[in-house]
């Protein structure tokens, strides 16, 4: 299961789906992973928000003091992409 937490200043996101298929590949994991790395290099180059990122070992921590609104915008695209990855496999709990 990954825990997702958005605040006001930021995103914290721990564990994993444990979807593994056949092959022994999570592909919804990787799938999460590929939204938030999109978010936060989204964030650093189309933005002129100041954020600060730290990821790996099964987490990643998000934080922000102003995001502009085209930061927000990029935030809530990053969302609806996770309600859709959950809405289909049940591996994301929002908190």
């Amino acid at each position: 299961m990954i825990i997702v937490k958005i605040k006001d200043n930021g995103i914290n996101m721990v564990g994993h789906a444990d979807r593994k298929d056949q092959t022994g590949i999570d592909r919804v994991c990787a799938a999460v992973s590929a939204l938030t790395c999109n978010l936060i290099n989204s964030l650093r180059d189309l933005t002129g928000d100041r954020i600060r990122a730290d990821t790996g070992g099964g987490m990643t921590v998000i934080e922000w003091e102003n995001l502009s609104d085209g930061g927000k915008l990029l935030v809530d695209s990053w969302f609806l992409g996770l309600v859709d990855i959950n809405q289909e496999y049940k591996c994301i709990e929002f908190q």
